[in-house]
């Protein structure tokens, strides 16, 4: 595959464009100094436009395009899976998580931790948020986005990564948050554009001249095994996606720590002006997560017909690409490095805040507003030089990289989730509850696989969020409570929401049953 003149006139003009909007949108006004509210936060005061687009934006990039795509190749439709339960659990969020959040001023997740349990497990869970960043995140997009456009432009892929880090480094380093969110809603426009066009161009050749219905009911019609939602035991591919977990099981567990308390992800609705407005953009992601599928797992379904004989599942979606004309090539592969892009600015974004937030701001009580800034660039400077370095190593023997990231983190998320929703929904929860679920998450999933191999690790996530529970509740009923420690407040929190929201809720609801049902 080659890049024709056109095609590389339109990526340089997307490179240039979104490099120039970040500084405009990141200005302040004639003699404003950025604080570290600005940097982190964008002033607090993002618009529910900028929020949806964004929280799309930072969860979209080589991971779920590429990986997605690749396990759609391998696994078929039930991998949308993923997608479509995020829409049901952004709402949640929206509902019942960020009305407290906002009410409490949280800026960080370890800082709600100490805020409402003590610092020991706030430090325990921010170095281990600063590792999964640089260490799972950013390794995984800067190598899953780099294999793509090596194959795209014949580039040498080390290349490829370190120009795709230095770019995302480059554009959001200036105006953090704010650079980031603002220009969002473009990098989703052509993400979702790019996509479309992929899968329509895909379906249209399978179609061959009859359209793209045509198109997609032949490829119904030739592999019915790639659409099923629910797999049976039978299924080669049931580890990974065991059947009803994936609907009342252990998918709840890794969508809820994901989307409701993971920093990178709800850092854009802590930024926003009011609940009303952080609720509105969560609905807008929700129905932005249903649309997915079709640009992430589709193509790799249509490459099952395409290209049979891949060496990989992870070339399905490059490969696709190559039998875009040129002019949609170029707009495609722009949208790509955008989702890329904007995907490893929020997470190198999301690393400087906690290490500067909830480090070095710790250490140093009268610290500098300006000096926490810089302290911010040099961490996201460093911590992308990390992944860099790391990326081959840790990424470059897997054949499914939204897999491998899905397993690794499935260690950790029981014991998030059983920390976070008791920290919410329990006083009677503390530290040492809060400790004993954390770290016996991480064990008791380790003798788990070590014990029980064949138990797939979405069933694991969920029996061990059980047992994490568990232990959680009793250690906490058998030492002292919280007492001064806590200060969350949540008795003057409301839960309501308007008409508009609800509304939306009953209609992401509604699809939701409508897909399952067609594709069961």
């Amino acid at each position: 595959m080659t890049l024709s003149p056109i095609d590389i006139g339109i990526v340089l003009a997307y490179l240039v464009g979104i490099f120039v909007l970040a500084q405009l949108v990141s200005r302040e006004k004639g003699g404003h100094r950025k604080s570290a509210k600005d940097y982190f936060l964008a002033s607090k005061s993002l618009p529910w436009w900028a929020i949806g687009a964004s929280l799309i934006a930072a969860n979209i990039s080589a991971e779920q395009i590429i990986g997605m795509s690749g396990s759609g190749y391998a696994i078929g439709l039930a991998i949308a899976s993923y997608e479509w339960m995020a829409a049901l659990t952004l709402l949640i969020v929206g509902k019942f998580f960020l009305p407290i959040f906002l009410r409490n001023g949280i800026y960080t997740m370890p800082q709600f931790l100490e805020e409402r349990y003590g610092t020991r497990i706030r430090t325990l869970m921010a170095v281990f948020w600063l590792g999964l960043y640089v260490f799972v995140n950013l390794t995984s997009i800067l190598w899953l986005g780099s294999l793509a456009v090596a194959q795209v432009t014949g580039m040498n892929q080390m290349l490829a990564l370190a120009l795709l880090g230095i770019f995302a480094l480059a554009y959001q380093l200036y105006g953090g948050l704010k650079a980031v969110a603002l220009t969002d809603i473009v990098q989703v426009s052509l993400l979702v554009l790019g996509g479309l066009l992929v899968s329509a161009l895909t379906l249209s050749k399978i179609g061959d001249g009859a359209g793209i219905v045509a198109g997609f009911s032949k490829l119904w019609q030739a592999h019915p095994e790639h659409f099923h939602m629910i797999l049976s035991k039978d299924s080669p591919f049931y580890k990974d996606l065991p059947g009803l977990s994936v609907l009342i099981g252990g998918m709840w567990i890794m969508n809820v720590s994901y989307w409701g308390f993971n920093q990178y992800i709800i850092q854009r609705a802590l930024a926003a002006k009011d609940i009303r407005e952080a609720q509105k953009g969560v609905v807008f992601a929700a129905f932005l997560k249903l649309l997915m599928p079709v640009i992430v797992v589709l193509p790799g379904i249509a490459a099952v017909v395409l290209a049979k004989d891949l060496a990989r599942p992870d070339q399905a979606y490059p490969t696709m690409m190559a039998i875009l004309p040129s002019g949609i090539l170029g707009l495609v592969f722009a949208a790509l490095v955008a989702a890329i892009v904007a995907s490893l600015a929020s997470k190198i974004n999301s690393v400087a805040t906690i290490f500067t937030l909830d480090f070095y701001a710790k250490q140093r009580k009268n610290h500098d507003e300006t000096k926490l800034v810089r302290v911010g660039r040099i961490a996201a400077t460093v911590s992308l030089l990390l992944a860099i370095l790391t990326a081959r190593p840790l990424l470059g023997s897997f054949d499914q990289g939204f897999q491998y990231i899905q397993e690794y983190t499935g260690f950790f998320t029981p014991g998030i989730v059983v920390i976070f929703v008791l920290g919410l929904f329990w006083k009677r929860a503390n530290e040492a509850g809060a400790l004993a679920a954390a770290i016996g998450s991480f064990a008791l999933s380790v003798v788990l696989k070590l014990a029980w191999p064949s138990l797939p690790f979405m069933d694991r996530v969920g029996l061990v969020f059980l047992l994490a529970l568990a232990l959680a509740i009793v250690v906490s009923l058998a030492s002292k409570a919280s007492g001064v420690n806590d200060r969350i407040k949540t008795g003057d929190v409301s839960y309501a929401t308007s008409a508009s929201f609800n509304i939306a809720s009953v209609a992401v609801v509604a699809i939701l049953c409508a897909l399952y049902a067609s594709f069961w």
